[in-house]
């Protein structure tokens, strides 16, 4: 099920999101489900980034295929390459939208819709092939909003941002929506930074992590309720997270040591620790689990394991937990298939995993071909992404 918001730019569909104690476990019978076949792709991936109706999969080589809703808004349910010859270090889907860090540290972006400005190239036209973003910065990581996105310079790890800014996503103090990348207003250095729907977070080099923009449903995390936030500000506590992720109106991170904590939106068990209620400030995922990657879509997260296991809670109505089921769940549950994953990449209402191997596989939603295996039939386990074109 699709959730709706009424924001400044109008109705968007959203992508990004007392009890016992829950062993994580579900409760439906899964001995009769057959693993999934192996992957037939010829391609082998080292990084996977999904989209709200779209995915994209960097290879070991550097160079980029997408699949799903692809810039010249046509569906393509296999994966067809990035236009031109550029080799890249990171991909990052959006909302209709893509951006990718190539190997000399240099920003692109390009899909079917510029209207915030959020391909940051000055503009407001939208494009199919890959577009600089203006200006002479160099970035290590970027990240693709719906709206609006955000990247780490290189070497100096300053933020920038660019696109809608009407609840002070781009945190430049303002709320005017930039077609150019601003610097945050901050002189902390950035190691990560996660784009939501109307709020940013991000990881200093020291592992603080900071948010700002809408804080509607403490997405913010810093323990206040004022409705938005101008600039960074830091996340309530004194721990130390090494991984954060942006969905919808929610956000979660990761502790050097694994533990995952979630603040903001947890209606939907997007927070993990057994209740549906907001928080506004970072609260425990239960179960005990140590991971080691996590990746937040809208209204739901997924997170790998330090042995390589998936796990998956929150709103799982088009099958986008892998559990086999179309349920919502308050705690993590495994991903069913017996498959091993690396790193895991939370869209709209699909997700997609990357084997040790370098494999992909995606479950959820398919009605655009996202899920990249020849169909748009959803599936609610892991399925491999078939041959290239």
């Amino acid at each position: 099920m699709r959730r709706m918001f009424q924001g400044a730019t109008g109705v968007l569909v959203l992508a990004v999101m007392g009890c016992r104690e829950d062993t994580g476990v579900p409760t439906e019978p899964h001995a009769s489900l057959q693993p999934p076949v192996a992957a037939t792709t010829g391609l082998q991936f080292q990084q996977l980034s999904a989209g709200f109706h779209h995915t994209c999969g960097l290879t070991t080589g550097g160079r980029g295929y997408c699949w799903g809703l692809v810039a010249d808004a046509t569906e393509t349910t296999t994966p067809v390459a990035i236009p031109g010859n550029l080799r890249f270090r990171q991909l990052s889907a959006g909302l209709d939208y893509t951006c990718g860090i190539t190997r000399d540290f240099l920003a692109y972006c390009w899909g079917t819709t510029n209207s915030s400005g959020q391909l940051g190239d000055g503009t407001t036209v939208p494009h199919d092939t890959p577009g600089r973003v203006a200006g002479e910065h160099r970035f290590r990581q970027v990240d693709a909003g719906t709206y609006h996105t955000c990247a780490v310079s290189y070497p100096e790890g300053q933020l920038y941002c660019w696109g809608a800014n009407f609840n002070g996503q781009l945190g430049d103090r303002t709320t005017a929506s930039r077609r150019t990348p601003g610097r945050v207003a901050s002189t902390l250095r950035f190691r990560q930074v996660a784009t939501g729907w109307e709020h940013t977070c991000a990881v200093t080099i020291d592992a603080w992590a900071y948010c700002w923009g809408s804080n509607r449903f403490g997405q913010v995390g810093d323990s206040t309720e004022v409705g938005r936030r101008f600039r960074p500000v830091r996340v309530a506590g004194n721990r130390r997270f090494w991984e954060i992720g942006a969905g919808n109106a929610h956000s979660c991170a990761l502790t050097r040591a694994g533990r995952a904590f979630c603040w903001g939106h947890g209606l939907d068990g997007e927070l993990g620790n057994v209740k549906a209620y907001l928080s506004f400030w970072p609260r425990a995922v239960t179960g005990g689990l140590y991971f080691q990657q996590l990746s937040a879509g809208a209204w739901f997260n997924c997170a790998t394991t330090t042995d390589n296991q998936a796990y998956c809670w929150g709103l799982g109505g088009t099958g986008q937990l892998g559990d086999g089921t179309h349920n919502m769940r308050l705690t993590p549950v495994p991903v069913i298939g017996g498959l091993e994953f690396q790193q895991l990449a939370a869209g709209d209402e699909h997700t997609c995993g990357l084997t040790p191997a370098g494999k992909a596989y995606c479950w959820g939603d398919n009605d655009q071909g996202e899920l990249g295996n020849g169909t748009t039939d959803p599936s609610t386990s892991p399925v491999p992404v078939t041959a290239a074109k």
